[in-house]
C-alpha cells in the first residue's frame, strides 16, 4: 500500500524530473500537503491514510469547502476568503487534485471552475495560454512580434518574474543548451527552465537574429529587442531595431494586442506567474 504522503513526494519528484518550474512545484506541494493535513486531521480520521484512500471525493469535497469558507487559512488578509485571489486558488486546488490523480491513476476528476476574474492562472492554464500565443498569430500580425510576446510570457511563467524584471536581460544570460538543464541567470540567482519555454525561447531567438543581423557593427546583445523601426522624433532618426532594447511599455502593448486578438479576453502578464 502506498502511503499519500509517499504519493505526493513521489510526484513532487516526478515533477522536478520533468523540470516543472519551481514555482509550480511549490504550488502543488503546498495545496496536496495541505489536504493532506485537512484530511488526518478530519474527526474519526486515520493516523495515516492511503494514496487511494485520499483521493476519494468527500474528503475533497470537504477540503474544497473549508477552503472557500477561509478554514485552511494559514493567515488572514485585508479581504478574506471572498478576495478574488480565493477564486483563483479554489481553482488551483481543484486542477491540483485532478493533475494529481492523472499521476496516481485513480478514477475520479473534477470539474475545474471558470476563471471569472483573471487575476491568476494556475500553472496549466498557463502552460495552455502560452501555448497558444506561441502557435496562433492573427492575420496581418507582426510574426516577430507575437513569438517575441509568447517567448516573453513563457519567461514569467517559468521564473515567477515581471515583465520589468525581465526586461534588462541579455542574450548571455541564457544558458539554453547547458546540461542537465537549460536555465536563466536572474539578479536573484539562476533558473531552470522547462522544455516547453525553452523551445518558445528559441524560436525568438531566430527571429532576433534575423533583426540583429542587419546592424553594421556587433549585435548588442539585448535580449528584448524592438521588431520594427520606430517613428523618427525630435528630427532625429530613430536607431534600427536590434540596437536597442525595446521598452517595458512596448513589450507591455505587444502582449495585450496580442491576447486581445487571440483570447478575446484582456489578461495581464503578471497573471501568467505562480501565485506564491
Amino acid at each position: 500500500m502506498t502511503t499519500a504522503l509517499d504519493a505526493i513526494t513521489a510526484f513532487l519528484n516526478d515533477l522536478e524530473e520533468r523540470r516543472f518550474a519551481i514555482g509550480t512545484r511549490r504550488l502543488r506541494g503546498r495545496y496536496l500537503t495541505e489536504y493532506l493535513e485537512h484530511a488526518l486531521n478530519a474527526e474519526g480520521a486515520p493516523a495515516t491514510l492511503s494514496a487511494a484512500e485520499l483521493m476519494e471525493l468527500p474528503r475533497v469535497h470537504t477540503w474544497l469547502e473549508d477552503a472557500a469558507a477561509g478554514l485552511t487559512r494559514e493567515r488572514n488578509t485585508l479581504r478574506g476568503p471572498a478576495a478574488p485571489s480565493a477564486e483563483a486558488t479554489g481553482r488551483s486546488r481543484v486542477i491540483t487534485y485532478n493533475v494529481f490523480a492523472e499521476f496516481l491513476g485513480t478514477p475520479w476528476r473534477l470539474e475545474v471552475p471558470l476563471n471569472t476574474s483573471g487575476e491568476h492562472l494556475d500553472p496549466d492554464e498557463a502552460q495552455k495560454v502560452i501555448h497558444t500565443l506561441a502557435v496562433k498569430r492573427p492575420t496581418g500580425a507582426n510574426a516577430a512580434t507575437s513569438i517575441r510576446t509568447a517567448a516573453l510570457a513563457a519567461l514569467v511563467a517559468a521564473t515567477g518574474c515581471t515583465v520589468s524584471e525581465l526586461w534588462r536581460l541579455d542574450v548571455a544570460d541564457l544558458q539554453l543548451d547547458r546540461r542537465p538543464a537549460s536555465r536563466v541567470l536572474l539578479e536573484a540567482g539562476p533558473v531552470d527552465l522547462d522544455a516547453g519555454t525553452v523551445a518558445i525561447v528559441r524560436r525568438w531567438l531566430r527571429q532576433r537574429a534575423g533583426i540583429t543581423a542587419a546592424l553594421e557593427g556587433s549585435d548588442p546583445g539585448y535580449l528584448w529587442v524592438p521588431t520594427k523601426s520606430g517613428r523618427p522624433r525630435g528630427g532625429r532618426d530613430t536607431p534600427p531595431p536590434g540596437a536597442r532594447r525595446a521598452a517595458v511599455r512596448t513589450l507591455h502593448a505587444a502582449h495585450r494586442r496580442l491576447v486581445l486578438d487571440i483570447l478575446g479576453t484582456p489578461l495581464r502578464p503578471g497573471a501568467l506567474r505562480t501565485a506564491g
